[in-house]
């Protein structure tokens, strides 16, 4: 055991004073952004005091490895740009991590020991995984118990590919190719079968399984499970994952059938197919326990979700207690406990046991709390859309400044969960609007797929659905309304801008789409066929369609001041079609602003998460009265 003098401990707990009472003078906007964070811990299935997760605790978001057995604590990587992808060997004897150039996405696998060796130097790089495999997109990633992989990967040149990796093989044996996107879906408890998540039909929004054998260097397909070829209107499948048993060959599917997802049972070589129907609206997906007598449900409805343990054998269903607001993420313990990060718009995430209290907690002060949200319900164009509001406590009943907050993806969506911009807004006076539009994922397939081929334009008018209802209500200042937003929320902010330009204020894009046709020439091959199946085809097949829904299209109409922030190396919104629509806005005259940083889509360093939002407050003060 290492000690301490005396004299060291009192100047250390100087030293921590000190920097509590640096953090307790800050704003609680920039508090929240610097309060320390932990991700779900990911443990090991056969060494489960072996753990991963991801922390801010150094500014920078890196990978952690935890020891539960002692309590210890490491951290893995330490990038400039951060690091959040990584996973253990069944065994926890390794850990894998996904090494990319400046946040670009695009690299390679690398590992290291879980207990690193005293005698490995604290800079030396970790080796790759596989060598010889040359950098790529990621699209999963198996680790099994014999010591192979499953790797999957996506470049420009060959589409999606699958290598299986075998000990003792000198070389990693493709075992997939196709140009339409595809990854891994998970590796049988024995490595014997690999299932993959495809989209050879051309629909990227709706995939289907495969699962594959390989005898020797001979790759031979098991079984197909496919909801979405030839069909009018294609349905998704998603590998949840294979029976945690030996020999089991069964795989926890999700499933569309319905109208909304939920699990299912497929044994992958007698074809017997067992749906789990629940009487639980919305959205249902789930996981194995790990004796698989039972699932892990997550249930997801109006913006929040609840855990249940569904027993396979009875069919009983019971609730697990989880707090109202949003899981993030759980998992089943060997022990049958489940741990699960929680967090509401109103307090900050945890990461819970249904043991009863806290698993693991970020060192340092935590973040202060914010405000509750309220739920709006809006008749629109397409039926109704649910909001979210937060408005400042004290800010009396309005009209106020009020910021439209829009969500990325577009296949995700806003919920009752913690996040640190919102609630900054709320601190400076503004009540903030975030909206669920059509597109948007929870609220039903046929919701989640109304978007196609008018790309961006149907989202705007559920929108300005709920714009008319925050002024008409009292709750907005008609002359005081910014649309920001991040991704996909920035491409609607630049495309809003210009096809509303009399809506909004001001306009905030973060790593936006801003000309769709160049960007979608630029992006990641994985994006190109999402785009492909939003929009209808290449924007060679389709021009009028991609003309439509580009901003640029409408730059001209522009009359709000914007404000664009942009990754260099952002392999998703990439920065030439950005630059590309601010020279337009530079031509014409049009106020703005812009701001280049070297990181991808999106930054993981905390400082410059705070820079950001500091120069989207100093831009809307000096613009906005």
């Amino acid at each position: 055991m290492v000690t301490m003098s005396s004299s060291s401990e009192r100047s250390e707990t100087r030293h921590t004073i000190d920097l509590t009472e640096v953090f307790d003078a800050l704003p609680a906007w920039e508090r929240r952004f610097r309060a320390a964070r932990v991700s779900l811990p990911e443990w090991a299935d056969d060494a489960p005091d072996r753990s991963l997760f991801v922390s801010n605790a150094t500014g920078t978001y890196e990978i952690y490895a935890w020891d539960r057995a002692d309590g210890t604590q490491r951290r893995v990587t330490d990038r400039p740009n951060g690091t959040t992808e990584g996973t253990l060997t069944p065994d926890g004897e390794w850990i894998w991590w996904f090494d990319d150039t400046d946040g670009d996405e695009f690299g390679v696998w690398r590992r290291q020991p879980f207990a690193q060796p005293a005698d490995i130097a604290a800079d030396a790089p970790d080796p790759e995984a596989v060598p010889g495999l040359a950098p790529s997109y990621p699209a999963g990633l198996a680790l099994g118990r014999r010591g192979e992989a499953v790797v999957g990967r996506s470049t420009d040149e060959d589409g999606s590919t699958l290598h299986l990796i075998r000990p003792g093989s000198a070389e990693p044996l493709e075992i997939y190719r196709h140009r339409e996107s595809a990854g891994v879906g998970d590796l049988s408890h024995d490595g014997a079968l690999i299932a993959v998540d495809h989209t050879e039909h051309g629909d990227a929004m709706h995939s289907a399984l495969r699962v594959l054998r390989v005898d020797g260097d001979v790759v031979v397909s098991v079984a197909e499970l496919d909801d979405a070829t030839g069909r009018e209107e294609p349905l998704g499948l998603s590998c949840l994952g294979f029976a945690p048993l030996p020999g089991d060959t069964r795989m926890l599917v999700a499933h569309q059938r319905r109208g909304r997802w939920e699990p299912l049972i497929w044994d992958t070589v007698t074809g017997d197919e067992h749906e789990i129907v629940l009487d639980l609206p919305g959205d249902v997906t789930a996981e194995w326990y790990p004796d698989a007598t039972a699932l892990l449900v997550e249930h997801s409805f109006r913006a929040r979700s609840e855990l249940y343990r569904y027993e396979l054998a009875s069919g009983g269903l019971i609730r697990l207690d989880t707090p109202t607001g949003t899981v993030s993420g759980a998992s089943a313990r060997p022990d049958g406990t489940v741990e699960f990060l929680w967090s509401s718009a109103e307090q900050p995430p945890v990461v819970r046991s249904t043991s009863g209290g806290v698993v693991l907690s970020a060192p340092g002060p935590q973040a202060p709390s914010s405000v509750p949200v309220e739920d709006v319900w809006v008749e629109g164009p397409g039926g109704t859309v649910h909001a979210l509001v937060q408005r400042p406590a004290d800010a009396g009943d309005g009209p106020l400044p009020c910021v439209f907050e829009i969500h990325g993806g577009p296949t995700w969506h806003d919920s009752d969960s913690f996040a640190a911009g919102p609630a900054a807004w709320v601190d400076h006076g503004f009540a903030v609007v975030r909206v669920n539009y059509r597109g948007s994922t929870g609220y039903g397939r046929a919701w989640t797929d109304a978007l196609r081929h008018r790309v961006g334009l149907i989202e705007l008018e559920d929108i300005a659905a709920v714009r008319e209802w925050a002024v008409a209500s009292g709750l907005a200042d008609p002359k005081r309304i910014v649309l920001a937003g991040g991704s996909w929320g920035g491409y609607l902010t630049l495309l809003g801008l210009g096809t509303q330009p009399d809506a909004w204020a001001l306009g905030l894009a973060a790593v936006p789409v801003a000309d769709y046709v160049t960007a979608y020439h630029d992006e990641m091959e994985a994006l190109k066929a999402m785009d492909r199946t939003l929009v209808g085809g290449t924007p060679e097949e389709v021009p009028d369609r991609y003309a439509a829904s580009s901003p640029l299209t409408y730059v001209d109409a522009l009359n709000a001041p914007v404000y664009i922030s942009a990754g260099v190396n952002d392999p998703r919104c990439p920065i030439r079609q950005i630059e590309n629509y601010v020279g337009r806005l530079e031509g014409l005259g049009k106020a703005h602003e812009v701001y280049r940083y070297d990181a991808g889509h999106g930054s993981l360093v905390v400082e410059e998460r705070i820079k950001q939002l500091r120069l989207e407050l100093d831009f809307v003060a000096r613009h906005l009265r």
